[in-house]
């Protein structure tokens, strides 16, 4: 069922508006080595969880049902120690969000298999898997109590009576920032089946931990769900029992994702320590004691963004980008001492999961040659950690392409990194034509990883092509601390293009690309510097690809759903400085452009709303610059199923092999 079928070239799930780019019949283009579909079809494993007395591990596994067009998940289960593993579910759509009980051989789970997300729990002894709730709305997340009688979990309250008759009577209205639905707390009392509601009001409910004696229940809570919120961020505790709801963290700025202290008497978790929440800004791991004012901050001196994971015996455990590679980190909250657990100089290691005494932990990681694999290990010995899964096999027979972190200097001095990747054929000396892939965010990250991306640009496929691929991680990119995320306040497109084209002159200088095929895509943050490059900088490529990218900042901050992020990024509004949203916008350009564009967009897109596509395809249509727009239908800011992946990496396929090898292509 979820094996891929080889379909005929087509754009898939969107209209296509543009122009026709060649004539006469279709080139035949040099079949990839993995095809896209094979790239898109990998299975891929996540959400590791290690059992409480670190024996067994419980991971997801994603393919692509090709028929259902639809990537779903099922639940695996490995010995730590050795064995092979096996499949613990099978059933039609996904099972999702694994967790263990405290009795080690039970696992709950999310699942939309009857059409709406809802706890299923089984044992992993054997039998079938136990639907425990049934909730119109279905469930967001859970968490078992400490002696496992109970499960916790956050679901959204249920559409309004007041909001039934408002559509009965004038159908499909809504009313912007007024239709407000919560998400509360609830706790499932296991033996009888029954779940009541812990919170009510006019609050949103996100990340919740137990207390060890599963008497209290610590969670963050902003005012609405509204992305625009989430520097609203605060903390309560809630008594399970009675329902009473304490404030514990009420300044300003965000303050979220509580963890408890093994003894019960505090609670970590992730804050801006009452400043403004700003996008580029670190944020700090800090203490608490419920019913006391005072919160400390234990991280200053570590200059990244942490991710708080757990609070054990072992202590506070977090992680963290370094560079282009991640690492596990324990802090000690008495000394503030940072310990880093580093699985390998060059590996990629995420999704931690901790035993319950701090000292075993479950994570992915892969590296510049490793597929990414569910490992388990010592904390204090990640590079000894046993591979539990092998999706590194589905590799065996695909072209071994090499991928090494490079730098170079920016055009203002800055360091810039980027992951380079090259054809499992590479000739030294010989000088190759260019693709640049640009990350989202600003504050993503490329790393150095095999067959990664499956979304909308066909990397490895590229390799085989003939062509080298550069992902820079330009000034803005997380992982090189909060100095290097601040570069782009400002100077938003303008410092991020003399990152790229830094990039590229540095790689012609080596003598490893030619010059003058030299081109650029890149999704979100990225399609944005994507757009800047086509106005801007068009005489530097031979043809650009723009994902979901901002064509004009004043009309992206009237659209989207992040105002925060402008006012941010280039400290105004576009009424208070219009003049910064002008030379940061590419449409301020475009009677420069002239490079052939392909622009693809998510019609739905909330994040960058359609409107820019639509900008920058007229701007270049009245400048008769080549341009095609895909829309992809019923999408939003990202490609969410394996036949519109197809889709996006098909027509990219297609365009940079027109204008950067030369072959004839034709719109469909």
């Amino acid at each position: 069922m979820k094996r891929p079928v080889q379909p005929a070239l087509a754009f898939a799930g969107m209209l296509v508006f543009g122009v026709v780019w060649g004539a006469g019949p279709r080139a035949q283009a040099p079949q990839p080595s993995p095809s896209i579909d094979d790239v898109i079809g990998l299975k891929r494993v996540g959400s590791p969880a290690l059992s409480p007395d670190g024996r067994l591990v419980a991971y997801t596994v994603r393919e692509a049902n090709w028929d259902q067009n639809a990537y779903e998940t099922e639940i695996w289960l490995a010995e730590a120690a050795a064995g092979e593993p096996r499949q613990l579910t099978n059933a039609p759509k996904s099972s999702q969000q694994p967790a263990w009980a405290p009795d080690n051989h039970t696992l709950a789970f999310i699942s939309d298999r009857d059409g709406r997300r809802q706890i299923y729990r089984i044992d992993i002894r054997g039998g079938e898997a136990e639907k425990l709730t049934t909730l119109e709305e279905g469930v967001n997340s859970f968490a078992w109590s400490p002696d496992g009688k109970s499960i916790a979990f956050t679901a959204q309250d249920p559409v309004t009576d007041a909001m039934k008759a408002r559509e009965k009577r004038w159908a499909e209205v809504e009313l912007e920032d007024e239709d407000q639905r919560y998400t509360h707390l609830h706790v499932l009392d296991l033996a009888s089946k029954k779940a009541r509601a812990l919170t009510s009001g006019a609050f949103v409910v996100g990340a919740f931990d137990w207390s060890p004696d599963g008497a209290r229940l610590a969670f963050d809570h902003r005012v609405t769900s509204d992305p625009s919120d989430g520097g609203s961020a605060d903390i309560s505790v809630v008594d399970v029992a009675s329902g009473t709801r304490t404030a514990v963290v009420a300044q300003a700025g965000p303050d979220a994702n509580p963890r408890w202290s093994p003894d019960g008497s505090r609670l970590a978790f992730q804050s801006s320590m009452a400043k403004p929440f700003f996008y580029f800004q670190n944020s700090v791991i800090a203490v608490v004691t419920p019913g006391q004012a005072k919160v400390e901050s234990l991280t200053d001196a570590f200059d990244e963004d942490p991710s708080l994971i757990a609070w054990t015996p072992a202590g506070i455990h977090f992680s963290a980008s370094q560079r282009t590679y991640t690492a596990l980190f324990t802090l000690d909250p008495a000394s503030r001492n940072i310990r880093k657990h580093q699985a390998g100089d060059t590996w990629i290691a995420m999704q931690f999961s901790p035993s319950r005494d701090g000292t075993r932990v479950a994570f992915v990681a892969s590296g510049p040659s490793a597929f990414p694999d569910v490992h388990v290990g010592a904390v204090s010995a990640l590079a000894g950690a046993r591979r539990v899964s092998d999706m590194q096999a589905q590799l065996a027979a695909f072209p071994a392409h090499a991928r090494e972190v490079i730098r170079w200097k920016s055009q203002d001095g800055a360091e810039i990194e980027g992951v380079l990747h090259k054809p499992s054929d590479f000739q030294a000396g010989r000088r190759y034509p260019l693709l640049v892939v640009i990350h989202g965010g600003p504050t993503g990250v490329s790393r150095p990883q095999p067959y990664a991306s499956a979304s909308a640009y066909p990397i490895d496929a590229f390799l085989t092509r003939g062509a080298l691929v550069l992902e820079p991680n330009y000034r803005g990119s997380a992982g090189y601390g909060e100095t290097f995320r601040s570069l782009n306040v400002r100077n938003l497109g303008i410092g991020d293009a003399w990152d790229v084209l830094s990039g590229i002159d540095h790689l012609v200088a080596q003598g490893l690309v030619d010059g003058s095929r030299v081109g650029s895509m890149g999704w979100s943050q990225g399609g944005y510097i994507s757009a800047f490059l086509t106005t801007r900088h068009a005489d530097r490529f031979k043809a650009i690809s723009v994902g979901a990218g901002i064509s004009d900042w004043m009309t992206y901050y009237a659209n989207t759903d992040i105002h925060p992020f402008t006012r941010q990024y280039l400290k105004a509004t576009p009424w208070d400085d219009p003049k910064i949203y002008a030379d940061t916008s590419p449409m301020t350009y475009i009677k420069q452009a002239k490079t052939p564009t392909l622009i693809q967009h998510g019609d739905q897109d909330a994040r960058v709303p359609v409107p820019n596509a639509f900008q920058l395809y007229q701007g270049l249509r009245d400048q008769n610059v080549p341009v095609r727009l895909a829309l992809f239908k019923g999408f939003g800011h990202g490609l969410t199923k394996p036949k519109a992946n197809r889709a996006a990496m098909e027509q990219n396929w297609e365009f940079f092999g027109k204008h950067i090898w030369g072959e004839t292509a034709t719109s469909k």
